[in-house]
């Protein structure tokens, strides 16, 4: 996130242009499109635009750029707020319904959405938001004859990292993991999934007021983490050059270059797959793996529709997003995750997208993406809060500091970064 106050001229730039645009069509032929801002960009831009297309009414749609509330702040100070915007994070929709900024929604009544997702977008009772897309944040992915036999526990990981790592080292073969820690949302999607299968209890009460980031859990977390990422021969060139690593170089380097043998990451994955794939053999996936016995937690992360307070149509259209059959054009392109569950499994074209659409609809394994949730600056974003903090915690445990020292070190800036925020004890 870009906080308030830092604001780019880009962005502004940005954001007055398409205001600017976005008023000049709506004049044209007398009628006013509803103007959308996005998340999305490339292929995703392309499919929510054939989706708006059987919408009754003409609908405008932005890409936003990478940072939407920057964009969103932008247009607000400037008076040209769009009618909607899909946000990538419950956090700005109750800190935008806070401000005053939103209007309530109504979704229809063919929307559901697991358990655990639907209060994140409540403030003083009412709905300021409807989940429109989901993405899956629990998988690692690889090609078959790169590993043939996938493990099934945490431990099971480790070993095989090590073995991997060795024959790494001798140059007998790729690194085992591939990790973009250049993007500190890559390293808080293993913070988060370790963390939730450690204490699952502990996960939720992070994103409250009152979370304790120096307790037992998040150190136990930092520990697990620690023994994987300090394995030496983990990845290509090294944890410098995994700092150095972007999340897209880094599916690259597991599909193309076949520099690592496994990528942990979503299943928009599956996107830069497509795009960077070299040969005809396709990666699979296995869930990220548990300590226990069985599959387990599950992370998901999701966009949100909300309307803007000053907006002059919106409502209806945000209603129509959250029909069964509204996103049918871009289930049947593939690549699309629900999180509407009235949607039949059957209507996904993909089957991946089928099973992993299942899989969020199973009992008590789900926990939204915590860093979404978080307060202000605290949630993260380039060299700010808890994506830096997991950049420098990789940093010492690659680096050779012992895994206590990085554990007291990383509990400590988090502790001080969520008391900035205004939370946390």
């Amino acid at each position: 996130m870009t906080p308030a106050g830092r604001v780019t001229r880009r962005t502004l730039l940005r954001a007055a242009a398409a205001g600017a645009t976005a008023t000049a069509a709506g004049c044209a032929g007398g009628g006013r499109s509803v103007q959308v801002a996005v998340v999305w960009s490339g292929s995703e831009l392309d499919r929510f635009r054939e989706v708006v297309a059987t919408y009754p009414d003409p609908v405008r749609v932005v890409s936003a750029g990478n940072d939407i509330d920057a964009f969103l702040r932008a247009r607000h100070l400037a008076g040209t707020s769009p009618d909607v915007a899909i946000l990538s994070r419950p956090g700005l929709v109750t800190e935008y319904a806070a401000r005053g900024w939103l209007r309530p929604v109504r979704p229809s009544t063919e929307y559901a959405v697991p358990i655990g997702l639907s209060d994140l977008l409540l403030t003083g009772g009412q709905r300021y938001g409807v989940w429109v897309k989901a993405a899956h944040k629990s998988l690692v992915w690889h090609l078959p004859s790169m590993l043939p036999e996938q493990p099934t526990s945490w431990d099971e990981l480790v070993s095989l990292t090590r073995r991997l790592g060795a024959l790494a080292r001798r140059g007998d073969g790729p690194a085992p993991l591939a990790i973009g820690a250049a993007d500190g949302w890559v390293l808080t999607d293993w913070f988060e999934n370790v963390l939730a299968d450690l204490a699952p209890s502990a996960y939720d009460a992070l994103a409250g007021p009152d979370a304790d980031w120096q307790g037992r859990p998040v150190r136990d977390t930092l520990d697990r983490l620690a023994e994987l990422w300090s394995v030496d021969g983990a990845f290509p060139g090294g944890g410098r050059r995994a700092l150095l690593t972007q999340y897209e170089e880094s599916v690259i380097q597991v599909v193309r270059s076949r520099r690592a043998v496994m990528v942990f990451e979503a299943d928009f994955t599956a996107e830069v797959v497509g795009r960077f794939r070299s040969g005809p053999e396709e990666p699979v996936t296995f869930r990220f793996p548990s300590a226990g016995t069985g599959a387990g937690a599950l992370i998901v992360g999701g966009d949100v529709a909300v309307v803007f307070a000053d907006a002059r149509g919106g409502v209806e259209l945000v209603e129509w997003l959250t029909r069964a059959d509204s996103f049918r054009p871009w289930l049947r392109a593939g690549g699309y995750l629900s999180p509407n569950t009235t949607i039949a499994l059957t209507d996904y074209a993909d089957p991946v997208r089928r099973q992993l659409a299942r899989e969020m609809r199973g009992p008590d394994t789900l926990h939204f993406d915590l860093s979404d949730q978080l307060p202000g600056a605290f949630t993260g974003s380039d060299g700010v809060g808890i994506w830096r903090i997991m950049q420098d915690f990789f940093s010492d445990v690659t680096d050779g500091v012992s895994a206590g020292a990085a554990v007291r070190r990383a509990t400590g800036q988090l502790a001080a970064a969520a008391r900035d925020a205004g939370g946390g004890r």
